[in-house]
């Protein structure tokens, strides 16, 4: 199930690249979907699976007797606050080049606030992994994800961690995030936050608190996430029902 599900995800992955700057970059509509299919080399089935997955993030827009049409004003948008991305790609998507300047783990307890958010009891044994991002060598993301220890699954390296915490979520904890709710407000940098990303003290920060459950609701793990300002154009879409 999972290698199909990773496979789906690759080929509307692969759809999205083709619109955007592929195949159909210069076309208004996408093909017939039997047409699709064969390209595509996939099921009629798993091919309206993708299209509607597109369809409700605003990439496309299927009318009965008009086709597939594709949306440009939202394809082109670089950064979608309402779809998530890893931080690089998101990096990438606007124009920087990216990478990782340090990953930091720590081992701790729960909190009340971390045990209320995982619905664990306080005190159980957590992961914290802390990562800053830049773009073009100036600091972009600080990020802090904290997880429970019970799930990781066998013994782990560094060169694990230095994935993104999706990626070691699903291979080393067989833990598979579904959707996650999140809280965004602007802070002022603290003196930690300051020298972490190079900002003055009191400097504006986008700060995201996120906690990510599986497909049964049960909550996976946490994390914090500071933005600096200046690199990044958040934009949310949303429907009008």
């Amino acid at each position: 199930m999972n290698s199909q599900i990773s496979h789906t995800k690759a080929i509307r992955a692969q759809l999205l690249a083709s619109m955007r700057n592929g195949e159909y970059a210069q076309c208004e509509r996408l093909p017939r979907e039997s047409v699709l299919c064969v390209k595509l080399g996939i099921s009629r089935t798993q091919l309206r699976d993708i299209l509607a997955s597109l369809e409700r993030e605003g990439f496309i827009t299927r009318r009965h007797g008009v086709g597939t049409i594709i949306n440009r004003h939202v394809l082109n948008v670089q950064t979608r606050m309402d779809i998530e991305i890893e931080f690089l790609d998101m990096i990438r998507q606007n124009g920087y080049a990216p990478a990782v300047a340090f990953i930091r783990t720590s081992e701790e307890t729960a909190d009340e606030k971390t045990a209320a958010q995982l619905r664990l009891p306080p005190g159980t044994p957590m992961l914290r992994v802390s990562r800053l991002c830049t773009a073009d060598g100036r600091p972009a993301i600080y990020c802090e994800d904290l997880l429970e220890k019970a799930l990781i699954q066998g013994p782990y390296t560094d060169e694990d961690l230095k994935r993104p915490i999706f990626h070691f979520l699903q291979q080393n904890c067989g833990v598979y995030p579904y959707l996650d709710l999140t809280d965004l407000r602007a802070i002022p940098a603290d003196e930690k936050l300051a020298e972490i990303l190079q900002v003055p003290v009191g400097f504006p920060l986008l700060y995201m608190e996120e906690v990510d459950y599986d497909i049964d609701g049960k909550p996976v793990f946490s994390s914090t996430e500071y933005f600096a300002d200046g690199i990044f154009r958040n934009t949310v879409m949303r429907k009008k029902l």
